[in-house]
């Protein structure tokens, strides 16, 4: 089976006065972090249908965007309202902002705000020579997976691997791939809180349903908000999370 996250269309960002009278909405910079994460007990299907909405939301809106919030709003219907709420609240701006607004407003903040990266693994390895390393870590979890990813996005692309994991829920090869990589989504969840993005709430609702942070990971991602991700690592070849190889018995 084939994952395919189409071609993110880049976009001259940068709110000029012609923009603003188009509804495209400026966002402040706030400091401190969001309210820690609430654990949702989910099933498997409604943890499922979180990620596959996540991905619809996270990936570039382009001109299916707004089939996209219609299947997002009919889906999470099924979801607990705490969880359901952040992507309605999510859906209902985009719809009152447009699509320009939300496609100039996306590349600001993912395209533009290296704190926002969607590439998982730069939290964990930075731009180091360990990147391919971790990039080919990624594609073996696809095969391993029996999925071939299609599209020009890099394989840790968040919304591809939110998709990965949904469509294979049960399959333990995949299960561990997110929990392991908590401490990026932090720092995701966290600049985007501080730049009160909309999108906030849908980082929030994928780590409301991954199992409950623990005392070491809110360590590790809050040195790495701090700090930033890793410079060169020199003389260390292990990858700082758990590989495909490392998880099998």
């Amino acid at each position: 089976m084939s994952i395919n996250m189409g071609p993110r269309r880049m976009t001259q960002a940068g709110f000029s006065a012609a923009d603003r009278e188009h509804g495209v909405p400026e966002r402040g910079i706030r400091r401190g972090a969001p309210a820690d994460v609430v654990p949702v007990g989910v099933s498997d299907a409604e943890r499922a249908t979180t990620f596959m909405a996540a991905s619809l939301l996270l990936d570039y809106p382009g001109a299916d965007f707004l089939a996209r919030l219609d299947a997002v709003d009919d889906v999470v219907a099924s979801l607990p309202e705490q969880l359901a709420v952040l992507f309605t609240d999510f859906t209902g701006w985009a719809r009152a902002h447009g699509l320009r607004a939300v496609e100039e407003t996306y590349v600001a903040t993912f395209d533009e705000q290296r704190r926002c990266a969607l590439e998982l693994s730069y939290y964990a390895v930075g731009d180091t020579r360990q990147r391919g390393q971790a990039l080919l870590a990624f594609r073996e979890l696809y095969r391993a997976a029996g999925f071939e990813q299609e599209g020009d996005e890099l394989p840790d692309y968040l919304p591809a691997i939110l998709e990965l994991v949904a469509r294979s829920i049960d399959d333990p090869v995949t299960s561990g791939v997110l929990p392991a990589h908590r401490e990026g989504l932090e720092v995701l969840r966290t600049a985007l809180y501080q730049r009160e993005s909309p999108w906030c709430g849908i980082v929030t609702a994928v780590c409301a349903v991954l199992p409950e942070i623990t005392d070491d990971v809110v360590e590790r991602y809050q040195k790495l908000i701090r700090q930033g991700p890793p410079a060169e690592l020199v003389g260390i070849h292990n990858l700082p999370f758990p590989t495909l190889q490392e998880a099998r018995p």
